[in-house]
């Protein structure tokens, strides 16, 4: 089991919290550091974008995607919107990415709220035994 730090902005944490956003999603144009490393049973601590760790998940399971088309995207927003409840906004500034992967959630809890000293733009983090932020007690 791997675990990751995952930054969300305000509403998608709270949609996360209250079960209505089941899929956790990233597209990128890049193939980023953390892509076809997040697998089923790795854990995820939810980050409010300048804000506390707050919550936890379990991956259920994930689908992985490269060399994705703007078809490609338009029918993954048909298929899986209902459950990662992206905008207009965000599918369309994602249309022209090439990678990217769903991860389904379960066992979604709130946690004691702990402010880490996170200072990059990173919006996903594998965590190490070196680089864990305290959160790997």
């Amino acid at each position: 089991m791997t675990n990751h730090l995952v930054i969300l902005k305000k509403p998608y944490l709270d949609a996360i919290l209250t079960g209505q956003k089941r899929i956790e999603s990233r597209l990128s144009k890049a193939k980023l550091s953390f892509f076809e490393r997040v697998l089923p049973g790795d854990k995820l601590f939810f980050k409010q974008s300048s804000g506390t760790v707050c919550a936890t998940a379990m991956v259920k399971a994930v689908c992985n995607f490269d060399n994705l088309t703007p078809g490609q995207i338009i029918k993954m927003k048909q298929q899986y919107n209902r459950d990662i409840l992206g905008s207009d906004e965000y599918w369309q500034g994602k249309s022209d990415s090439r990678f990217g992967f769903l991860a389904w959630l379960e066992d979604v809890k709130s946690i004691e709220p702990v402010r880490i000293n996170k200072k990059d733009w990173r919006a996903w983090v594998v965590l190490t035994e070196k680089e864990n932020y305290g959160l790997l007690k």
